[in-house]
């Protein structure tokens, strides 16, 4: 049974969705602010957190950016508003994904399926190594190092790394690793895959050959590079 930590200070909200997700086999805790929140998450061991963004004490932004400073148990942002400021900072503070309220329970199951498919993918697989230049991924022991330094990934980010470094030179669209990665179809204006990977090239070291790891083809996807590019698409 995966555990579970929901944090939102609509106590009503809290209590339906509680009764929901425990209907589902997910065993629930609750918080209702941000510092209760914050304490549970970094004592305990839960499989995936859902917090709110708009709470007393602390907000979600805060209690997001102490927790990552602690551990990378996966993270479902869930929005007031649905504003694009909210899910972009939430992404980029390393948030898993988001979910505007008002939301259906079956979109809400939908994305917390996502995501612990793409912990226990991480979790499970038992490749001894994959290699690319200067990085080493260890699937089995959830742990990256690149340039002689440990890289601490989400689950997200360490799949969107396998991803690229299985298929070096390859191009993905963002609608296929959105799908392959992120377990959903591309929406309009949907910027997840693009702020995940904003975090994965600032996480990693620079080349020590001074060329980027990753070239945007516009209006086609990204490259994983196994050298230079000279196409005149790529930016």
């Amino acid at each position: 049974m995966k555990k579970l930590l929901l944090i939102d200070d609509d106590k009503e909200l809290v209590s339906l969705l509680a009764e929901f997700l425990c209907l589902e086999n997910f065993a629930i805790e609750t918080a209702y602010d941000g510092e209760q929140g914050l304490q549970k998450a970094i004592t305990d061991n839960y499989d995936l957190i859902l917090l709110d963004v708009m709470m007393p004490r602390m907000n979600g932004f805060e209690m997001l950016k102490l927790l990552r400073q602690k551990n990378e148990t996966p993270v479902l942002m869930l929005t007031t508003r649905g504003d694009e400021i909210d899910k972009v900072l939430g992404l980029e503070m390393g948030a898993d994904d988001y979910l505007a309220k008002p939301f259906s329970e079956r979109e809400l199951l939908a994305r917390i399926r996502a995501i612990l498919r793409r912990t226990q993918y991480k979790n499970a697989t038992d490749q001894n190594k994959i290699s690319h230049l200067d990085i080493e991924l260890f699937p089995a022991q959830q742990q990256v190092i690149c340039q002689q330094l440990t890289i601490e990934l989400t689950a997200t980010e360490l799949l969107l790394l396998e991803t690229f470094l299985n298929h070096p030179g390859k191009l993905f669209s963002k609608a296929k690793l959105s799908e392959q990665v992120l377990g959903k179809k591309l929406q309009p204006f949907d910027r997840s895959i693009d702020m995940h990977l904003s975090n994965l090239r600032r996480k990693l070291p620079a080349r020590l050959d001074g060329q980027t790891r990753v070239k945007n083809f516009r209006g086609r996807g990204y490259m994983w590079l196994e050298g230079d590019v000279t196409s005149e698409e790529a930016s």
